[in-house]
């Protein structure tokens, strides 16, 4: 594994205001993790590439609600970041289109820590 300035890391942002269950939690944070993947092998396909071959490191952050996600997706995107929401389907503790989780990344960790590093750990 690097170290350094070439580490790569994703950051999944739950929205804090909605309550969810651990398992929602972990369900939704590992969808994130899957479409950022899925997507960045096509747009992205450096950034992907290097952080698989890293570890594939993820954190998962609280964001205190949707403004918050929409203020970081747009500073993300901003510094070139990939970005996408997770829309619930609605089957259990929340409505159908609810956006649970930000998924950013993966990117630079200084570019990642520019938009994420303030926000508490889940």
């Amino acid at each position: 594994m690097s170290k350094g300035p070439e580490e790569y890391k994703m950051v999944l942002v739950v929205r804090r205001e909605l309550g969810l269950s651990p398992g929602k939690i972990a369900v939704q944070v590992a969808h994130a993790a899957v479409m950022l993947t899925v997507d960045g092998l096509g747009r992205h396909r450096k950034d992907v590439e290097a952080w698989l071959q890293e570890g594939q490191k993820k954190v998962a952050v609280w964001g205190e609600n949707l403004e918050d996600l929409e203020r970081l997706r747009r500073k993300a995107a901003s510094l070139g970041l990939p970005t996408t929401y997770v829309e619930d389907a609605g089957y259990t503790e929340i409505p159908a289109g609810t956006r649970t989780v930000l998924g950013i990344g993966p990117g630079r960790v200084g570019d990642v820590d520019r938009v994420t590093g303030q926000l508490p750990l889940v």
